[in-house]
């Protein structure tokens, strides 16, 4: 998979890829803000299996946030991810806690690139891709990667945390 030069300033998603020196590749779509669903619609808009697409969750789970990467064909199981993150409970993050904590807007959450460095689990589905698309940072654009470098870049732990 060879990179692909972006016209715009790159997102911080797109930098942290490319300072890490993994293969990827960014894909564009026009965003349609009536969209009922971010993740459905980049699935559509790119031609790929919504179980390749990943989206980009928030939850507190023993208090400190976490960031959940889902296939966008699931939901995210709030026990398994408790369990995955060594907490007795978690819940779905506020809108706005999420976009403090990342530095990005709804729909545009990317696992990459975050403000700050946040514990992250992405679901075990991953694992028997190829490659996976997640948000490069805003609404419209898409990173795919391996999802080894995915996990490697976020320090995630890969566990069953989707209900599909």
């Amino acid at each position: 998979m060879a990179k692909k030069k972006q016209a715009a300033a790159p997102t911080p998603a797109v930098a942290a890829a490319t300072a890490a020196g993994v293969a990827f590749t960014t894909h564009a779509y026009a965003h349609d803000p009536a969209a009922p669903s971010y993740g459905g619609e980049a699935a559509e808009a790119l031609g790929v299996p919504p179980a390749q697409v990943f989206k980009t969750l928030l939850a507190e789970a023993g208090g400190e946030l976490t960031v959940a990467v889902v296939p966008v064909s699931a939901s995210l199981d709030l026990k398994a991810l408790a369990s995955a993150a060594g907490a007795k409970r978690a819940v779905m993050a506020e809108p706005d806690a999420a976009e403090r904590a990342t530095g990005y807007v709804l729909g545009g959450i990317s696992p990459l690139g975050q403000r700050r460095r946040l514990r992250t689990v992405l679901d075990s589905s991953a694992a028997a891709l190829p490659t996976v698309h997640v948000s490069a940072g805003r609404r419209g654009l898409e990173i795919e990667l391996a999802p080894d470098d995915l996990a490697r870049l976020t320090d995630a732990v890969f566990a069953p945390i989707a209900r599909f």
